[in-house]
Formats: C-alpha cells, structure tokens, sequence
C-alpha cells in the first residue's frame, strides 16, 4: 500500500463520476433537534458518490457541524433516513457502528491530540486501536508522513508543533487507515492563507486516489478557488450550487516537500 500519488496532469477532480456502487452518503428528508428546539436541520436530502470532492458552507450555527456527526453516526436524525455505505443508520446495531466508524476519517475543528504520543504514534493510533501489527503499517505510515511534511517530525510531540504541522497531523492521522470518506470540519480556521491552500491541495490529492471528500467550511475565497461543487446550509435547509471559478490550487504538483 502506498500514500505517495503520482503527480497529476492538473489538479482539476471530477466530483460528478457515474458510478454502480450505491452512494457514500444518503439523506432523504431528514431532520435534526436537540431535545424540545426548533429543528436546526430540515428536509435535507442529498447524496454523496464515490471519490466526489464537496464543500459545505453556511453562517456559524447554521448546522454544519451537525450534518457531519450525523454522517459519522456520532448523532442519529430525528426524522428521515440516513444511509452510509449503503446502510441504513437507524437500523444499524451498536456492535456494527466501530466497524462502519473505521471507513471514515473526520478532521474535527478543534485538533484532539495525545499529547503524551509523539507525531508518529498519534498518526497510527487509529492502526493500534484497531489491533493491527506495526509490522504492516509502520512504512506505509512513515511515507504518509513524508507526504505531508512531517516526514522529519515524527519523533517530535505535539506541544512542539505549530498550528500548521498539529492541522496535518490531524489530517494524516484521519487518512492513515485509508478510509472511504474524509469529513473535514474547518480544516483550515487555525491557519494562515497560504496554510490553508496547501492544505486544501492535500485533500485534493486525497480525493484522486478515491477518497470522498466533504469540507465544512466558511472560507469563501478557499471554496472558490477550489472550483468544487458547494451545499449551502441556510436557515435549517440545503442547497446545491456549482462554483463558477476554475480551481486556483497553486501551478506545480503537491509533494512532501511542498508543505
């Protein structure tokens, strides 16, 4: 297994691609309230294909965070359905949920880091949690964290990090076990701009060997120069829109080098 792409032609990604696998993620009218509030998402209905690219954006508090936990089953819908990989989550049994849990990876918005676990025991954790042998993943994760710029970091713990090296920490961490889908929440509110378009041309490159992308984000310049298709969420309800711009994502490939 290798997480070292070869260089694409252009960094433009197809997120429209027919495929006959069901879709990653499926919502069909669904609702979301916590306890007696008014619902802070209603009717939502979209779906998510295999190795598509997606931002969602919207006004803080307008439920962005709350779509993707119900995606990573952290929350069930009110009302609706929910499918992942094919499956219904209302119908899912607590014992099937880390199994399920292990095809996806989140970039949450606040980083969560053992901070008594230096770069690379953090990045393989997810491997240990899931009881496999250090044997099997220990250079396929140390040429993922060449890949990402901390190739020469990996003995160094978090507290020595800067906010841009403990962000791609985090992103590693959620790709190591090559999940099927990457939920990424604000990945770049703690960076500078240029930070944030390096980290941008990661999870492209992510999405080029198959990964479904989806972005939380209110970075309204990153969403446009990205070029990817966008679900708004605006007063509890979605809609679909396609960005006009070309990507803008830097001229040259992405390498371990690069960021």
């Amino acid at each position: 297994m290798s997480f070292c792409p070869a260089a694409p032609a252009s960094p433009v990604v197809n997120s429209a691609v027919p495929s006959e696998k069901p879709p990653t993620v499926r919502f069909r009218d669904v609702g979301l309230r916590y306890g007696r509030s008014p619902e802070i998402l209603r009717d939502i209905s979209f779906d998510l294909e295999p190795g598509s690219f997606h931002f969602l954006t919207g006004a803080s508090g307008a439920g962005k965070s709350s779509l993707l936990k119900l995606i990573y089953l952290a929350n069930r819908p009110t009302r609706g359905q929910v499918q992942i990989f094919g499956q219904d989550a209302q119908r899912m049994r607590p014992k099937d949920l880390p199994g399920l849990r292990r095809r996806i990876g989140v970039v949450f918005q606040e980083i969560y880091l053992m901070e008594h676990l230096n770069v690379f025991d953090n990045t393989v954790l997810p491997l240990r949690i899931a009881g496999q042998n250090p044997q099997d993943y220990r250079n396929d994760a140390a040429e993922l964290l060449n890949w990402v710029g901390l190739g020469r970091r990996m003995d160094a713990m978090p507290e020595t990090l800067s906010g841009g090296e403990r962000q791609r920490l985090a992103i590693a961490r959620a790709v190591v076990g090559r999940p099927s889908i990457v939920l990424a929440d604000e990945p770049t509110g703690n960076v500078d701009h240029e930070m944030g378009l390096r980290i941008l041309r990661l999870l492209v490159e992510l999405n080029r060997l198959g990964t479904t992308i989806l972005i939380a984000s209110h970075d309204q310049d990153l969403v446009a120069r990205s070029g990817m298709p966008v679900m708004h969420l605006d007063g509890g309800r979605l809609s679909h829109s396609q960005s006009p711009f070309q990507p803008d994502l830097g001229a040259e490939p992405m390498g371990a080098g690069d960021i």
